[in-house]
C-alpha cells in the first residue's frame, strides 16, 4: 500500500515487546493495529510512534486488527504542555471513542492537523477543539440541525436546548438564546464571544456517541482547573 499519513491516538503494551495502537489516518480513518517490537529497548520505531507526531505508515491484514509494517516520521511532534496537552489528550480520546474503525474521515484528519498547530496557543485552543468536534459530528451525521423539531426557524428571543435524538432544538428555560444559535449555524464556532454556547452545544451533541462512560481527559481538565482556583478566604 502507499504510505498513509497518520497520527497516533492511543497506545498500550501488548505481549512482551509490542503495542496495540489506535491511529487516525488520512484515507482510512481510525485504524487499529499491532506495532511489533516497538517496546523493545533500542527500537528505532519506538521514538516515531508518539502522540501528536505526524507519521507515514503502512499495514497488512484483512481483519479489523492490522499489523503495522512501515512507520516513518514526517515532521516534529506538536510541543504541548499543561492545558494544551490535556486538550490534545481530549481530542485523541474523543476520536478513539466515537469514530468507527476504518471509516474515512479526511476532513476530520485535516481539522485534527490544524488543531495541533493551535493547541500551543492558549487563545486558539477552544476554537480549534470546537472545529474538530463539528467535523466529527458532521462525519457521523450527528451535527445539530439548528431548527425546532418541526424544521422551523429558531426565534432569536427564545431560549433552547439541543435534543440529541432529533438533532433539533426545543424551548428550554436557561438554555441558549436563538440569536446565538443562529450565529453558530452560520459557522461561528470559533468566535470568541460564542465559546461558551459552542462548547455546550457540541458537548450535548456528542453525548449520545460517547455513552455513559466518562472521558478521562475531561476529569484531568477538571482536576487542573480545581488546582488553579484561589483558596477561599
Amino acid at each position: 500500500m502507499t504510505p498513509e499519513p497518520a497520527f497516533l491516538l492511543h497506545k498500550r503494551p501488548y505481549r512482551e515487546t509490542s503495542a496495540l495502537v489506535e491511529l487516525l489516518t488520512l484515507h482510512h480513518g481510525r485504524v487499529r493495529a499491532v506495532a511489533q517490537g516497538v517496546q523493545r529497548p533500542g527500537s528505532r520505531s519506538r521514538g516515531r510512534l508518539q502522540p501528536f507526531a505526524p507519521m507515514h505508515v503502512t499495514w497488512v491484514g484483512e481483519g479489523e486488527l492490522k499489523r503495522l509494517r512501515l512507520m516513518e516520521a514526517r515532521g516534529s511532534a506538536a510541543l504541548l504542555a499543561g492545558e494544551g496537552l490535556l486538550c490534545g489528550l481530549y481530542a485523541n480520546e474523543l476520536l478513539t471513542r466515537v469514530l468507527p474503525v476504518e471509516f474515512p474521515v479526511a476532513e476530520t484528519f485535516a481539522f485534527y492537523t490544524a488543531m495541533l498547530e493551535e493547541l500551543p496557543r492558549p487563545d486558539g485552543r477552544a476554537a480549534a477543539l470546537r472545529r474538530l468536534e463539528v467535523a466529527v459530528l458532521e462525519a457521523l451525521d450527528a451535527l445539530p440541525r439548528f431548527t425546532d423539531p418541526e424544521g422551523g426557524e429558531l426565534d432569536p428571543q427564545c431560549r433552547y436546548e439541543l435534543e440529541p435524538g432529533s438533532r433539533a432544538f426545543v424551548p428550554a428555560e436557561g438554555g441558549i438564546d436563538g440569536r446565538t444559535l443562529r450565529l453558530l449555524a452560520r459557522g461561528g464556532w470559533g468566535e470568541p464571544g460564542l465559546a461558551g454556547p459552542a462548547k455546550a452545544v457540541t458537548r450535548r451533541a456528542l453525548a449520545p456517541l460517547l455513552g455513559s462512560r466518562p472521558l478521562r481527559s475531561r476529569e484531568l481538565m477538571r482536576e487542573l482547573a480545581g488546582r488553579r482556583r484561589p483558596p477561599h478566604t
